[in-house]
């Protein structure tokens, strides 16, 4: 029985495709949002290569989102590119509130003077705006990083800047929520915020359901995130994860994945000094599964060159989109 004086919240739940540029901190906000790690976030721009539903559960107000994290969307200058742009507006098209994010900039300290910060709207960002142009949906604005910058006045143009973009191309912004998806703060305002713009009801009956993805696939993520990690700026856009073996019968979880490179010099880098790079990646990724699945590991690896696969689109589907065996 609710207290005297108060009405019991009705139940929200919707979609909410997560959309912005490469490296803005969209899987980091996601993998905060749910309390896990969920989806892989790296420091190298274009990490996210599949659309990745995760769902967020509250009790009190009653609340269901459907976050997509959809890849970062960038100028295609590819066929890898041009799918995961593709994959990023699809997740566009059937949703009920746009969480378009952003980043605040680094301040630049000029010698012998105070550091500046630019309030302009980064050059990718306005493209995006084209994209959002045919949006039904609500659109609210999160722009992240805010704790690159000590003085928040200076989030001020930023915020209003970006709202002017929008409205030169014929979009309202429904709100605006200065975050840091890192270490938290406003997050949770964002979700109120965000949850205003849901329809009434319940997505799933299932309070435990957190994605409509399988286990390998997330396995295969992780490999190639032990992969991104260890390879640094040398292999990444070149590197995808088969995983061709994935037996969970017994106590220890048996992992057979193929790393997929371009190049003999990238299988090779990848590889390492007799075997030692490919022993440093098996090593963090075993540990990363083992975190996720919450169950003991055995992975094998093996690296395998399919030349030019960015640049073929039937091979870049297979690849990039299916790779998870």
């Amino acid at each position: 029985m609710e207290p005297e004086g108060q009405e019991k919240s009705e139940a929200r739940a919707g979609r909410c495709a997560i959309f912005g540029r490469p490296n803005v901190g969209k899987s980091t906000f996601l993998n905060q949002v749910l309390g896990q790690k969920l989806v892989i976030a790296t420091a190298r721009p274009g990490t996210t290569r599949s659309a990745v539903l995760g769902v967020y559960l509250k009790e009190d107000p009653p609340t269901q989102i459907a976050f997509v994290d959809s890849p970062g969307v960038a100028r295609p200058r590819t066929p890898l590119h041009k799918v995961l742009v593709e994959q990023a507006q699809q997740a566009l098209t059937d949703t009920d509130v746009v969480l378009w994010m952003t980043e605040a900039p680094k301040p630049v300290r000029k010698k012998g003077g105070k550091a500046s910060v630019r309030t302009d709207v980064h050059p990718t960002d306005r493209e995006i705006v084209r994209y959002l142009e045919a949006v039904k949906a609500p659109v609210i604005l999160a722009v992240n990083k805010v704790d690159r910058i000590q003085d928040k006045r200076l989030l001020l143009p930023i915020m209003e800047n970006h709202r002017e973009v929008l409205a030169e191309a014929g979009v309202e912004l429904a709100g605006i929520v200065p975050i840091s998806a890192r270490k938290g703060t406003q997050v949770d305002t964002l979700i109120s915020v965000l949850r205003e713009h849901l329809p009434e009801g319940l997505l799933y009956e299932d309070p435990d359901f957190v994605t409509d993805r399988p286990e390998r696939f997330f396995v295969a993520e992780l490999v190639r995130e032990a992969v991104i990690t260890a390879t640094k700026a040398e292999v990444p856009y070149g590197a995808a994860v088969f995983v061709e073996g994935y037996d969970t019968s017994g106590r220890t979880v048996k992992i057979h994945a193929t790393v997929v490179v371009e190049k003999p010099s990238h299988k090779g880098i990848v590889i390492g000094a007799q075997g030692a790079r490919i022993k440093e990646i098996g090593i963090q990724a075993r540990q990363s599964i083992e975190a996720f699945l919450e169950r003991k590991v055995h992975l094998e690896l093996w690296v395998k060159v399919v030349p030019g696969w960015t640049a073929d689109p039937q091979r870049v589907k297979r690849y990039a989109t299916e790779a998870e065996g």
